[in-house]
């Protein structure tokens, strides 16, 4: 299926004053979207499309990215979850999706924002029963420091992502690779292309969210809107363990593991249709 292309933008102003920019498409009921680390709005274009015809689909850039204006000084969860907030509120939305550090975002904000009806983790990232999902973290920013974008994401991505033989190489071996298609990107020149080399320090941010997170797991209880908990089976262990237990704090949950599927399953080059579909039974 070919890239959704009939979109509209519009943007929100955050309670601190930041402007958050965000993709609309489709009819009906309106359902947010909200993207994981080194991404933007962009990419859950193909999930937007395949829920078109039964939504309207807010596709917010979150800030730092894209559209949207900068983190700012107090940047952590609260800023995430105001500008989740504005949008909701303008749009009277009351069904969202978060996928990874996205998902941490959409959980805090279901744990205060009443207006919130039904609401969609994939695999939040979130520290439990002794895990560490930011342990990289150090790593990245070290090759980040010194400037090498390829090695920064190929720590991020070997952290994050699930088992495979990519993640198996040694990173001297794929960075300079990396650099390369990364140098390469930055040359592009259509008008919203959001160039990997502005994405990849953004993880600096994501990983804020990360060592923030372990707090929500027991306001988890004072959540009131109906939830479904996803996850995939090629994942990295910490994120099922999460989802375990989050699961726990809230036994109403619904709980759905997809065969075959991983961390990204709802990005463009993933799984988009499998997780529309969930979506759209859910919703």
């Amino acid at each position: 299926m070919a890239l959704l292309e009939k979109y509209i933008t519009g943007y929100v102003i955050s309670k601190d004053g930041t402007r958050v920019g965000y993709r609309q498409t489709g009819y009906g009921p309106g359902v947010i979207l909200v993207h994981g680390a080194m991404m933007t709005s962009k990419n859950f274009l193909q999930l937007a499309s395949f829920l078109s015809n039964e939504f309207t689909v807010y596709i917010p850039d979150r800030r730092g990215r894209g559209l949207s204006g900068p983190f700012g000084q107090n940047y952590g969860i609260g800023s995430e979850s105001e500008d989740l907030q504005a949008l909701i509120h303008k749009t009277g939305t009351d069904k969202i999706f978060g996928l990874s550090s996205g998902a941490i975002c959409v959980l805090r904000t279901a744990i205060i924002e009443p207006a919130l009806k039904k609401v969609v983790l994939y695999e939040p990232p979130i520290p439990v029963k002794g895990t560490n999902p930011a342990a990289w973290g150090s790593r990245y920013e070290s090759a980040l420091s010194r400037g090498n974008f390829g090695k920064a994401m190929f720590t991020a991505i070997k952290g994050t992502d699930d088992p495979s033989l990519f993640t198996a190489l040694p990173g001297f071996l794929i960075a300079p690779l990396l650099n390369v298609g990364i140098n390469a990107d930055a040359k592009k020149q259509t008008d919203d292309h959001v160039p990997l080399k502005s994405l990849i320090p953004t993880m600096h941010y994501d990983l804020l969210l990360v060592r923030e997170s372990p707090g929500l797991i027991d306001r988890c209880k004072e959540i009131k809107a109906e939830m479904l908990l996803m996850g995939g089976t090629r994942s990295q262990r910490y994120l099922k363990l999460a989802l375990d237990t989050l699961s726990t704090v809230l036994p109403q949950a619904k709980r759905v593991e997809s065969r075959g599927l991983g961390h990204t399953a709802a990005d463009n080059d993933n799984s988009p249709e499998k997780i529309a579909k969930e979506l759209i039974a859910f919703f």
